[in-house]
């Protein structure tokens, strides 16, 4: 039900064990930064007693690099970080994400948009709006209809966006277990979010949010460039049915001109190609992780250093 002034206290996270993930996009192989996300993930799930699930994102398919799952796969199996079910790749999961778009249309929640970049550019200059180069845009409803309805079936399966209609005053709290309370007012912040691109690629809001669910994570531990979306997935949650897994969002890794190392900058892959050289890089991503004390010897081995690593994390986590 979508409230008239909605500033939604989030349920605790979903009954049962504790079931934590990782879910890379196979863009390329993984860097500094996505074996940190990695490793704090893998460690909060162990530390308790949990399960770490794999996904491969691989919904954005023109950015996807033919391989790269495979070789992601391997990265994190030669650095002793291993998943506890079948991987999951979200490709195969396009009918669960078309059955949570028909849910919310069925819930008067989504409408058509035709929009393009520019012309939300050009709306956002006539109301005095610089939009921010190479960033999401505030949108400013300009294909919102007066009245939403529930549009037939087959007209979803068209060429146009489907944004998700937001109530008035839309404040999404939360706490982080690592930086605390949260909250994002989504209104002033984001405006009415794309749920299916116009090519018919569903988002990563979306897909993320039915994917949690129907997965059963109780727990996000992720890099803390994705804390802006989890409002978004959160009020996604709470439209849907689903409820909401705890969240705790790391520090990134950057580069040397302070920006987060990602794929699309070059970043330089991790060399897992011996044990010598994955140990190296897990003990980079647990100093960047803040863990201290841990084994430093030349002739330690990698399930001896994880099981250091945990305790460490337990400890830190808690403090």
């Amino acid at each position: 039900m979508i409230l008239a002034v909605s500033t939604l206290k989030i349920p605790s996270s979903p009954a049962g064990g504790y079931r934590g993930r990782f879910a890379p996009s196979p863009t390329g192989p993984l860097h500094a930064g996505s074996l940190a996300a990695a490793l704090g993930s893998w460690l909060d799930a162990r530390i308790n007693g949990g399960k770490w699930l794999l996904r491969i994102e691989d919904l954005d398919t023109p950015r996807c690099i033919p391989g790269a799952d495979q070789q992601i796969q391997a990265q994190l199996l030669a650095c002793g970080l291993n998943w506890d079910e079948e991987v999951v790749y979200q490709s195969a999961r396009q009918s669960l994400y078309q059955g949570a778009l028909e849910q919310l249309n069925r819930l008067k929640l989504i409408y058509p948009c035709h929009c393009s970049r520019q012309a939300i550019v050009n709306r956002l200059a006539d109301l005095g709006i610089q939009a921010p180069r190479n960033q999401e845009m505030v949108y400013p409803g300009t294909c919102r209809p007066d009245t939403l309805v529930a549009n037939a079936v087959d007209v979803l399966e068209g060429s146009q966006a489907w944004r998700l209609a937001l109530p008035h005053n839309c404040l999404i709290e939360f706490k982080d277990l690592t930086l605390g309370p949260q909250s994002q007012n989504l209104n002033t912040q984001v405006g009415d979010f794309v749920l299916r691109r116009s090519d018919r690629l569903f988002t990563y809001q979306l897909a993320v949010a039915v994917d949690d669910a129907t997965q059963n994570i109780s727990h996000i531990v992720r890099g803390k460039d994705l804390l802006s979306n989890t409002a978004r997935q959160i009020y996604l949650q709470n439209q849907l049915g689903y409820l909401t897994p705890q969240y705790r969002h790391l520090p990134l890794v950057l580069d040397e001109h302070g920006e987060k190392l990602s794929k699309q900058t070059l970043a330089t892959q991790i060399q897992t190609q011996d044990a010598k050289h994955a140990l190296a890089e897990l003990r980079k991503a647990a100093h960047h992780l803040g863990l201290r004390g841990l084994p430093d010897g030349e002739h330690i081995s990698i399930a001896e250093w994880l099981m250091a690593a945990t305790q460490a994390w337990g400890v830190t986590t808690s403090s």
